[in-house]
């Protein structure tokens, strides 16, 4: 059958879990870096407080060398930083980042609050589409890394990893991860002993106004991927929603930056869907165990205990 079926399966698991949160995961001690990390200080105004969450969302100023001027949202580690603050404060902080967590501390009001104006903040919510375009978007050609046209259905009889990312997206629990993941994944899979051959991971951009070609083909090689096995795609705006909307993704573009929920798709060379990842996090051994199953199905030379 083919990836027909897929998307009416996948709408049916409208599981949501915002990219900014923090995923509902544990991770294991070697998953957080240890690492000094590297310290950028800033300045902003704050737009919303989430202390349950431990999370401020700053309109921030140009973070020299390392972010443009955005409205993103920040992990804090002591919820002792929030109190005392709110909507429309004038702050100043400092944002720490190692290779695998973000967070803000030393936070000082620097102005008083003042009310938040409506508009200035760019906000644009896409949603899911009432019924699936199921057919067109399989067939439709979408535009990888190096300029080419594809189909979704041109990679029937492989077995794919599907995600959906930016490559603006600056702090590395969100988007880089999910890109690390598949670099770790693809990795594994290309070493493993009788590795099978009919696989390919699929990285498909929301931002469709920046993330061109070649901005995906520079991106791409900063993970030292292989087109053989990984591509990048973008498309028109409407394309990518009804993709990213069958596919139980909803995202939010707000001033530069953009927020989404996680989801990695694994499909079978049958064009089936045998597992939906709806969090990010470290998914590396899981996506290379699931790729392996996948494309066993039509692949039977690849032995059933090859998972490592």
């Amino acid at each position: 059958m083919r990836l027909c079926l897929l998307i009416t399966i996948i709408w049916l698991l409208n599981l949501t879990i915002w990219c900014p949160v923090k995923a509902a995961e544990s991770r294991s001690p070697s998953d957080t870096s240890r690492a000094k990390p590297r310290t950028f200080a800033a300045n902003g105004t704050v737009e919303e407080i989430r202390p349950e969450a431990k999370i401020i969302v700053i309109r921030h100023e140009v973070i020299a060398d390392y972010m443009a001027a955005m409205t993103m949202p920040f992990n804090v580690k002591n919820q002792a930083e929030l109190a005392g603050l709110h909507a429309g404060d004038e702050i100043k902080f400092e944002l720490q980042v190692t290779d695998n967590e973000s967070w803000v501390d030393r936070i000082l009001k620097t102005g008083a609050a003042r009310p938040v104006q409506m508009g200035i903040t760019k906000r644009e919510i896409v949603k899911a589409p009432d019924t699936p375009l199921v057919n067109p978007l399989l067939d439709y050609k979408f535009t990888n890394e190096l300029g080419q046209a594809v189909s979704l259905n041109e990679f029937h009889g492989q077995a794919l990893a599907v995600t959906f990312f930016y490559t603006r997206c600056p702090l590395p629990e969100f988007c880089p991860r999910l890109s690390k993941n598949f670099q770790e994944a693809s990795q594994k899979l290309q070493t493993m002993t009788n590795s099978p051959a009919n696989w390919r991971f699929l990285s498909i951009s929301l931002d469709t106004e920046f993330d061109s070609p070649a901005v995906l083909k520079a991106y791409g090689e900063s993970y030292q991927y292989n087109p053989a096995h990984w591509n990048f795609l973008t498309g028109p705006p409407d394309k990518i929603a009804g993709l990213a909307g069958a596919a139980g993704v909803s995202y939010e573009a707000d001033n530069g930056t953009i927020n989404h929920n996680f989801r990695t798709l694994i499909i079978d060379a049958t064009g089936h869907l045998q597992m939906v990842f709806p969090t990010g996090g470290n998914l590396s051994d899981q996506i290379a165990t699931e790729i392996v199953k996948a494309a066993a199905v039509t692949n039977p030379s690849v032995v059933q205990n090859q998972t490592r």
